[in-house]
């Protein structure tokens, strides 16, 4: 598989003019905010024309591991051996050219694309997904298999480790964030975004081209709440153990559950277990 960059790369944050009110007196400040554009991610084969699969708002930065993770999560790929070539859109008339990531399978046709008539319709925030999408998951994947424990103590660590390492967030106030953590709490990646789905599905890219999967000896942590869809794509990486800085949706806890992932929810120094338990291995302080 080849990746091809462009020269000049889109830019993560912006900065921006304000007039900061305090104390009842004005003053002009600037500040960086975090860059929200779109990507269009389509999908070629060697012998079908290519297709837009989705449209997605998203802050510039690992827009090809963002377009092999969205694939991944959405069981299109599998296998990093599955895509040839991933690049940016180089037609000099295209004025978006960087905001278009080009994957080519080694297929020779495109798979099956109507599930993903609903991407359409996506923004920063999540997807449109519902409770019909259940039965087409428990065709695609098995539940997890309970083995291998992770111990209470090292959850409650990640997220300081997880604010210590979103550089981004700190400079805009602005991201979400992913991270990949092994059973011992040792960070092993982070992603940032606009969007949490966005940001998972770059961590999830970054292992799929990195040959890393599945993750089942992994955890991953998101900053945000735990959707739907959130848990959809940790099942298609094979990750065991979803952590959330934030509340879970009652789909997120429905799905969890019906494929034995361990979902947790307000993780700080305490946590709630929605489902999988079984995982935990309680350490009293």
């Amino acid at each position: 598989m080849s990746i091809s960059t462009p020269n000049h790369r889109p830019k993560a944050r912006i900065r921006t003019r304000l007039l900061r009110i305090e104390q009842g007196q004005a003053s002009a400040r600037f500040d960086l905010v975090a860059t929200e554009e779109p990507l269009e991610i389509r999908l070629l084969a060697a012998q079908t024309h290519g297709k837009t699969v989705a449209i997605t708002m998203r802050t510039p930065g690992h827009d090809f591991e963002l377009a092999a993770g969205f694939l991944l999560s959405e069981g299109l790929v599998r296998r990093r051996e599955e895509i040839r070539r991933i690049a940016y859109c180089t037609d000099p008339s295209e004025p978006q050219q960087y905001n278009i990531v080009n994957v080519e399978l080694n297929a020779a046709t495109l798979p099956d694309l109507a599930p993903l008539e609903r991407h359409f319709y996506t923004n920063s925030a999540c997807g449109v997904c519902g409770k019909a999408s259940l039965e087409n998951l428990q065709r695609r994947y098995a539940p997890l298999d309970s083995s291998g424990r992770v111990s209470s103590q090292v959850i409650t660590q990640l997220p300081k480790q997880l604010r210590a390492q979103q550089t981004l967030f700190a400079q805009t106030g602005g991201l979400h964030a992913a991270a990949l953590f092994d059973r011992a709490g040792h960070l092993l990646a982070l992603r940032e975004d606009v969007g949490r789905h966005n940001a998972l599905d770059k961590l999830l890219g970054w292992a799929l081209l990195e040959n890393r999967l599945p993750l089942s000896e992994q955890m991953v942590l998101v900053s945000g709440r735990a959707s739907y869809e959130l848990v959809q794509k940790a099942l298609a990486a094979g990750v065991p153990v979803l952590c959330a800085i934030s509340a879970p949706s009652s789909l997120a806890v429905e799905l969890a559950q019906a494929f034995n992932l361990t979902l947790i929810g307000f993780l700080r120094d305490s946590f709630n277990v929605y489902s999988g338990a079984e995982r935990l291995a309680l350490d009293a302080s």
